[in-house]
């Protein structure tokens, strides 16, 4: 008998997963049943097993003594217990759908849900749970299973920014190791992470698990660092596991609790509750699902008090609305025709069993019609809107954020999808998320465990006895940074200081130890040291460790407590006063350029002038040396030469005001040459290096190496590595020309210390990269946060600058004045101006040209016979001789020849009146 219920357990359970066709309707029920069934599924000794009970059945007796649904159809439900056991859960079910049923109702743990999901998807019956919260039940998987209440992937988000807001990077989670609780914390993992954060630990505990199991998963969980403990299991067994962390003192101040809804329903249910048991969760932080106030909440509220002396969940809440949302879905479903008819699975003919009636089982009919008039049913319950997204999820998800204080809660704000944290409560009705003002988004204060409101935190350093193995670079070069001592090993330097001055600066002790890194003979490469931080080797890295990208790749870092960007460094002499001095303030173009212009413009000036203005006219030779003072002249504003031409004036006015602006210049940058300027260097920056082929010097181990071949081309041939400071010395003085180089580029913070005591070299240029020296950490420690705050301290207070100055501070070359070479001034400044100046003057003379060629030809006639040359002499040569004339002369000889011209027309139109009068006197004489 054993072996044939086992074998029959097994098939039928393989064939769970079969097709989900409609059956043959073997009868036909055209009217409305007088009874339906319904089942469901409940633990009866826990507590939401017997607040839920006592909720359905309240909701059958309303949803039955209502005459505006059904039409005097009953509903009539039958729960069974599963008794905290998946096997008599599952036998249950099979049990349950002996009887008909058209609606599954339950079971409360989502372990149970998966399994009777199978059942449900082979007989087609709906299969509606208030409790069970796996996000994978959303799955295609189970297309007849529908929650009614919010998923946990809403509560993990909520709580995920919870702990985002607090700032904090990692959590610790215990849960169930069940489907609930591991499907939870995955859901949770996923939000975290899509907010910065993680969960640093996983700390099952098994199903069942006795106070001593849960007391050696606790014992691990307070040897870690994270303090921020988000707690996801069942109602009944949480409260154990609060008992256990009592006990080992992990209720105290620094610890954050963070508790799913189950507390929630433990306080709301159980209230009140104990004093001893309120004791363990003060200071706590739970969820609960927001549900709208209401009339019709209300006047629930007041009959549950007459029902029970059980106080009331949410659960009863979304269990009395499921029952009102199957009502509603039967209600549309025979209103479409549908019948209550079921037919046999063909696929369990043949099987036998002597426990089980196979042949009792049967598919309903109508299961998937009913499925989706559950999925579009949009009613108003308990719990505010019922409706259901395309995901078959409840739409407006929202919580309540609470805080365990004294003996009960205070609400200290709400969460919903779409609004986040926030102290206004979310809008369940409307779409859009409520209007808020920056000063309502996040949490009211909380009171943390140890009663303190002072925000915890969140990780403290492991109480495990072990040290953080810290290594440091064992440097032989610009041992002030980090050094090591030959007699006792101890590390000091200005890396070291900060470093400890910071931890001091902790509100917590950090034991830790210093292992030197390199062999001595040579700088180490702290890219490499990174590295083993990332590989285990080392738990952090004090000492010079520039900020690169790809150390961030591998590490966090702490705030910089030295900016050190990369500069370049190169040989430099006093450029002291020469006889030749004063022409240093231009470029060879720029005054040749500017010389041209002096001509240029003195050339148009004479040509606008020379007709109308005497001062510009004489001889060949007094006209070039006119030109040429006047055009020099006007450097000084000394021209005596009056314009009288408006484009003359025109053209002068603007060439004045670029003389201004080149006398001014000129003079700015003397003065700078004469008195500011002490150092010369032919290298002008990165540049300067980039255009030559000298070879560059750079620290040997350096990022500087790699940085300066893929971000500017260097090839690496001229690139030539360098120790210590009396090899860059040697280097620079030799040059390229005696195996040198021509300039070493590296670190500020090592550039500025090398030239504390050599002022033959200075910086030329301007720094090329922007970063600084910072210590690192392991990925997401929480160590990087807390230094990068005590290094701030430290700046504040000025220790960081102190300690700076004992390392750092020389003042040998504080003497030599400027380090940088004042420039020339090159045409590039000047182009414009220039440009403007030599637009204007080629205006001017088209426009006179213009004018001139005009009046040529306007009084070439004239002017030829006044003059009695003839045309065939050339008109190049004539307009030459025209151009040349002075104007008035042109112009008076033109008026005498209009005047000569005007007479002698006169003249001949008096003796052709006289002719005409002869002839008309003959003509009448001969008449």
């Amino acid at each position: 008998m054993a072996k044939n219920f086992v074998w029959t357990l097994v098939v039928l359970m393989v064939n769970f997963g079969g097709c989900f066709t409609e059956g043959v309707d073997n009868t036909t029920v055209s009217t409305r049943p007088d009874v339906i069934s319904i089942a469901s599924i409940l633990t009866f000794n826990s507590i939401i097993g017997k607040v839920s009970k006592i909720a359905l059945e309240a909701a059958i007796e309303d949803v039955n003594s209502d005459p505006n649904i059904l039409n005097g159809t009953k509903l009539k439900i039958t729960i069974h217990d599963s008794n905290y056991s998946g096997f008599l859960g599952m036998m249950s079910a099979l049990q349950v759908m002996e009887t008909d049923a058209v609606a599954l109702i339950g079971p409360q743990t989502s372990v149970l849900a998966h399994v009777i999901s199978h059942v449900a998807t082979e007989l087609k019956v709906p299969f509606l749970s208030f409790t069970a919260t796996d996000p994978t039940l959303s799955s295609l998987q189970y297309p007849y299973f529908v929650r009614t209440t919010h998923s946990d992937l809403y509560q993990m988000a909520a709580i995920a920014d919870i702990v985002r807001y607090y700032e904090w990077r990692q959590v610790i989670a215990i849960y169930i190791d069940d489907d609930h609780g591991r499907n939870g914390i995955i859901s949770l993992g996923d939000q975290l992470a899509a907010r910065g954060c993680k969960i640093s630990h996983k700390a099952p505990i098994k199903p069942l698990a006795t106070k001593s199991d849960i007391s050696d998963v606790l014992v691990q969980v307070a040897l870690m660092e994270s303090r921020v403990l988000v707690v996801h299991t069942y109602a009944n067994w949480g409260l154990d596991i609060l008992d256990v962390a009592k006990s080992l003192q992990m209720l105290d101040n620094g610890y954050v609790w963070i508790a799913t809804n189950w507390l929630s329903t433990v306080i709301d249910i159980s209230s009140p509750l104990p004093s001893n048991t309120i004791d363990v969760m003060q200071g706590f932080i739970t969820l609960k699902a927001y549900t709208k106030d209401s009339n019709l909440t209300r006047k629930f509220a007041s009959e549950w008090r007459n029902l029970t002396t059980f106080g009331l969940s949410t659960y009863c809440l979304y269990a009395y609305d499921t029952i009102w949302l199957l009502a509603h879905a039967l209600d549309s479903y025979f209103d479409q025709g549908g019948n209550i008819t079921f037919s046999k699975d063909d696929k369990l003919n043949g099987l036998k069993g002597d426990m089980l009636n196979l042949n009792s089982l049967s598919i309903f009919n109508g299961g998937n019609l009913l499925l989706q008039n559950i999925l579009n049913v949009k009613v108003e319950g308990l719990t505010g809107a019922i409706e259901f997204t395309s995901a078959k999820d409840l739409v407006y998800p929202a919580f309540e954020v609470l805080n365990v204080i004294g003996t009960g809660v205070r609400k200290i704000g709400y969460w919903s999808n779409f609004s986040g944290l926030s102290t206004i409560p979310p809008d369940t009705v409307n779409m859009k998320p409520p209007q808020q003002s920056s000063d309502s988004e996040g949490l009211h204060s909380v009171i943390w465990p140890g009663q303190t409101t002072h925000k915890p935190r969140g990780w403290v350093f492991p109480e495990n006895g072990m040290q953080l193995e810290i290594g440091v670079p064992k440097r032989v070069s610009f041992q002030e940074f980090v050094g090591q001592s030959k007699d006792s090993g101890a590390f000091k330097g200005y890396c070291i200081d900060v470093f400890t001055a910071a931890v001091n600066l902790l509100p917590y002790a950090v034991p830790y130890k210093f292992q030197s890194y390199g062999d001595g003979v040579k700088n180490p490469s702290n890219s490499e040291l990174v590295r083993k931080i990332t590989a285990g080797v080392y738990d952090a890295a004090v000492g010079d460790i520039a900020i690169t990208t790809n150390r961030t790749r591998l590490a966090d870092f702490s705030q910089p407590f030295i900016e050190s960007g990369l500069v370049v460094v190169a040989p430099v002499k006093r450029s002291n006063s020469s006889t030749w001095a004063f022409l240093r303030p231009f470029s060879p173009l720029m005054w040749c350029v500017s010389g041209v212009f002096f001509i240029v413009v003195g050339s148009v000036v004479w040509i606008l002038e020379h007709r109308i203005n005497d001062e510009f006219r004489g001889p060949p030779k007094k006209q070039v040396v006119t030109v040429l003072w006047f055009s020099f002249s006007t450097l000084f504003s000394s021209h005596r030469e009056n314009t009288l031409s408006t484009l003359g004036r025109m053209v002068l006015l603007l060439w004045l005001f670029v003389v201004l602006i080149i006398n001014s210049s000129y003079t700015a940058s003397l003065t700078s040459i004469l008195t500011v300027q002490k150092l010369y260097s032919p290298i002008k920056g990165i540049d300067s290096l980039m255009a030559t082929k000298d070879p560059i010097g750079y620290q040997e181990n350096s990022f500087v190496r790699n940085y300066l071949i893929a971000e500017y081309g260097i090839h690496e041939s001229r690139l030539v590595p360098l120790s210590l400071p009396e090899d860059f010395e040697k280097a620079l003085k030799d040059g390229p020309s005696k195996g040198g180089v021509v300039a070493v580029v590296d670190e500020r913070a090592y550039v500025e210390l090398f030239l504390s005591t050599r002022c033959e070299f200075s910086i030329v240029g301007q720094e090329f990269t922007k970063n600084g020296w910072g210590f690192a950490f392991p990925r997401d420690s929480p160590l990087a946060a807390d230094m990068s705050t005590a290094i701030l301290k430290l700046s504040e207070t000025g220790e960081l600058q102190r300690i700076h100055d004992k390392w750092l501070l020389r003042s040998a070359c504080s003497s030599q004045g400027t380090q940088y070479e004042v420039d020339q001034l090159e045409l590039t400044s000047f182009r414009g101006l220039f440009l403007i100046c030599g637009l204007v003057c080629f205006l001017a003379l088209i426009i006179y040209i213009t004018l001139t060629v005009r009046q040529f030809y306007k009084l070439y006639p004239a002017l030829t016979e006044s003059t009695g040359r003839s045309v065939r002499s050339g008109p190049l040569q004539t307009f030459v001789s025209f151009v040349d004339e002075k104007e008035d002369l042109v112009k008076a000889r033109s008026k005498r020849k209009y005047s000569e011209a005007s007479s002698s027309r006169i003249d001949v139109d008096d003796a052709s009146m006289r002719n005409y009068k002869c002839s008309l006197d003959l003509s009448l004489n001969s008449k």
